[in-house]
């Protein structure tokens, strides 16, 4: 079966930007963790820019493609986790915050880095720089979206990481122990709440509709800094 090329030119705008995005975002954590002591995604080769060594069949692929079919506000997905063993990190309390905000700033500065490009997009030919223009725009996007919605606080989310490193021992505890079912409580929030809404008749997409919010306002701000307004 031959794919229209209209398909094919979406894919490749949008595939790229995307494996660049999650693919340096998980090895920040692992070389971060690596510089404060532990090794355990070096030894295990994750501190790499090789895609096939994050991407996540569900995460990456299946689980966006759901949120796109079920036109969510917020799309999102994640990789593969870096492992990483607390215990091995020199200060693990501040060390986990550091870790796990290592993430996050990688796509931040990525996303900075892709605003900042677009003022070479007007030197190349027409058909390359609308190619070059539609990669960054899609690489700021889906760099901010990583960046929100890694910094929700719940964990194995790096914000839930970050807030259990910051919350007092005892607080901090019962954070960690939601852990387990993190993953369980993102899908329930992000798809099954907002189509159950649908089904009453009720917007109950507030938290999606949130972190869109968000990330309207930091793409915002990464464009007005970058001289692109």
């Amino acid at each position: 079966m031959v794919l229209p090329a209209h398909i094919i030119y979406l894919a490749t705008v949008w595939v790229l930007p995307v494996v660049i995005a999650i693919t340096f975002h998980e090895a920040a954590h692992g070389f971060v963790a690596h510089r404060l002591g532990d090794d355990t995604a070096w030894k295990l080769g994750r501190v790499s820019f090789n895609p096939l060594k994050h991407v996540d069949p569900f995460g990456t692929i299946v689980l966006p493609a759901i949120l796109l079919l079920l036109r969510s506000p917020f799309l999102f997905g994640y990789a593969k986790p870096v492992p990483v063993n607390f215990r091995a990190l020199r200060s693990p309390r501040r060390d986990m915050v550091l870790v796990a905000a290592a993430g996050p700033a990688m796509n931040l500065a990525l996303a900075v880095v892709a605003a900042l490009a677009f003022h070479a997009v007007g030197y190349l030919p027409r058909t390359s720089a609308q190619f070059l223009a539609a990669n960054l725009r899609n690489a700021v996007l889906i760099n901010v979206v990583l960046v929100v919605f890694n910094l929700f606080p719940l964990p194995p989310l790096d914000g839930g990481r970050i807030l259990v490193g910051l919350l007092p021992r005892p607080l901090a505890a019962g954070v960690a122990r939601l852990e387990p079912f993190g993953l369980l409580i993102v899908i329930g929030v992000f798809i099954i709440l907002p189509q159950l809404g649908a089904l009453l008749g009720v917007d109950l997409s507030f938290v999606s509709r949130a972190l869109a919010a968000a990330t309207d306002a930091v793409v915002g701000v990464i464009v007005r800094i970058t001289g692109n307004s």
